[in-house]
């Protein structure tokens, strides 16, 4: 597989699912590209998301921090089940519909920052720091904290750098177990308050899996939605035709989102999965007990299932896309993301109408990672 200069799978190559070579050994993992197999895969029981299973056994230099290494994206049901429960009231389009004001402030907040009439950097002035704040509000993390915070996450998607990643999941790990200890001596109404007094009928969260779950929404409920934003951004500016509509009539935005989800998904590939059993995907034979890596990005340019994949379309109904997945993994967090994209692109385009690059795109510098696609900076003017 010989990605392009943005890391994507050539579409000559599009076949639905094949088999690629997975490092030494011989082995051989499965690679989903295709839009109908990659929806069948993540909905898929026989594909477990149990990586304690899978690994178990093998040795491995990695000391990835317990709390990362084992979260409810890690598990299948009904231990999933029962932790996803617990979560999904924060998120739901009430719940965020509660954030909007304070999501609103932020980004006029940070806007009001923004230099006229020089280069800066989008992601660094808008695309990190609004998600960032916004997570932070909803646990209860202090201002204070905000940038160590900041700071481990962004490492632990340091690609090629496994002991930068490892150090920031214990750091990250040590911090939230610190937290946690400080609300139960003062507690407030915080999401990660909640979570700590929890219970799912009678059982109650211990101390692994409460831990898990905060480094998992500190991380999680910012880091995609940063790279969304900076992608959606860029598909805009290059695409003036669709600039100058949103620009014109900044209301279209809301309706614009999932065509700029599908067209450059800030989730690349799924999170792992590998079969339990035998499966068929897609006419595709795959034995019981290897990987199935599902390329989310790939499959939402599938061209049987999107026409004109590579043409950012705003009238197309792109509803059904996966960037954030699909089935009982779906991210749980999706309204809140959407709901900072919608604010975030509306107030800049409303603030700040001629806004362009300041480099050719293909100056423009990519973060190298197999699970996100996002870029480490995007210059404009405004």
């Amino acid at each position: 597989m010989s990605p392009s200069h943005e890391g994507r799978v050539p579409r000559t190559e599009y076949t639905g699912v094949r088999a690629v070579p997975a490092g030494s050994g011989g082995r051989v993992d499965y690679l989903v590209t295709g839009y109908a197999e990659a929806r069948e895969a993540l909905a898929d029981a026989r594909l477990s998301k149990d990586t304690g299973a899978f690994f178990a056994g093998r040795e491995s230099r990695r000391r990835l921090h317990p709390a990362l290494a084992r979260t409810m994206l890690a598990g299948d049901p009904p231990g999933h089940t029962r932790l996803r429960k617990l979560v999904t009231k924060a998120f739901t389009t009430g719940a965020v519909d509660e954030l909007r004001p304070f999501i609103a402030r932020v980004t006029d907040e940070l806007l009001d920052q923004w230099p006229v009439g020089e280069p800066l950097d989008f992601v660094a002035r808008l695309a990190v720091p609004l998600p960032v704040i916004v997570i932070c509000r909803l646990l209860g993390v202090p201002q204070a904290d905000l940038p160590a915070v900041r700071r481990w996450s962004g490492e632990l998607f340091a690609a090629g750098e496994p002991e930068v990643i490892d150090a920031a999941s214990h750091a990250l790990a040590g911090y939230m177990t610190d937290l946690i200890a400080a609300k139960r001596e003062n507690p407030g109404s915080s999401l990660l308050d909640r979570l700590i007094s929890a219970r799912d009928g009678e059982d109650r969260l211990n101390e692994d899996e409460l831990l898990s779950l905060a480094v998992l929404l500190l991380v999680a409920g910012h880091e995609t939605t940063t790279n969304a934003l900076g992608n959606a951004l860029l598909a805009l500016l290059r695409h003036p035709a669709a600039l100058d509509r949103l620009r014109k009539d900044p209301g279209e935005v809301p309706a614009a989102l999932n065509e700029l989800l599908r067209f450059d998904s800030a989730v690349s590939t799924a999170t792992f999965r590998f079969t339990t059993e035998a499966v068929t995907l897609g006419g595709t034979s795959i034995p019981a007990g290897v990987p199935v890596l599902i390329a989310l990005g790939e499959a939402n340019r599938d061209p049987a299932r999107f026409p004109a994949p590579d043409h950012l379309d705003l009238d197309r109904d792109a509803a059904a896309h996966l960037a954030f997945g699909h089935g009982i993994h779906r991210c749980v967090g999706a309204p809140l993301a959407m709901a900072e994209m919608e604010i975030a692109l509306r107030a800049v385009l409303t603030r700040f109408p001629g806004i362009r690059l300041a480099v050719p795109p293909d100056r423009l510098e990519w973060r190298r990672t197999r699970l996100v696609r996002g870029l480490a900076s995007l210059p404009v003017l405004v």
